[in-house]
């Protein structure tokens, strides 16, 4: 287990909201419709009242958070050796370009491109900028 939850195996824990926050309660009432069984349609609509900012954030975060789960318990089989090239299929090949270490888009093996993207979507997440953590503060041209 102690792997599992090394971060240099890409296994990050769960962002997290501050409870008695509004994002806080936000969350709990997507983490309700969602496992509830309810229309999906319904389940991620805007609640009347709430700032749609701060509701595609929480559910961002969520999917962020799903992601990483899902990517944790599959990241022990797909070694640089076993998956030397990030893929989707024979005929979509991913590359990265972060216009930093990587100026052009880079072949890289799919666990250090599945590593590059989770930091820099963590880093996204982190950016008050994108994602401030007062309620109310996003601009509508950020997301």
């Amino acid at each position: 287990l102690k792997q599992v939850f090394n971060k240099d195996k890409t296994f990050r824990p769960k962002r997290k909201f501050e409870p008695g926050t509004q994002r806080f309660e936000l969350h709990k009432r997507a983490q309700a419709s969602l496992n509830s069984g309810v229309d999906l349609k319904a389940a991620v609509q805007l609640p009347s009242g709430e700032d749609q900012n701060d509701w595609v954030a929480v559910h961002v975060v969520d999917f962020f958070n799903r992601i990483n789960l899902i990517y944790g318990t599959i990241c022990e089989f797909c070694t640089e050796r076993t998956c030397p090239v990030m893929s989707g299929g024979p005929k979509y090949e991913y590359r990265w370009q972060d216009d930093m270490k990587y100026k052009k888009p880079t072949a890289l093996p799919a666990p250090q491109y599945m590593n590059l993207l989770m930091d820099w979507i963590e880093v996204q997440i982190n950016n008050e900028d994108l994602f401030p953590t007062n309620v109310g503060e996003c601009e509508e041209e950020v997301l």
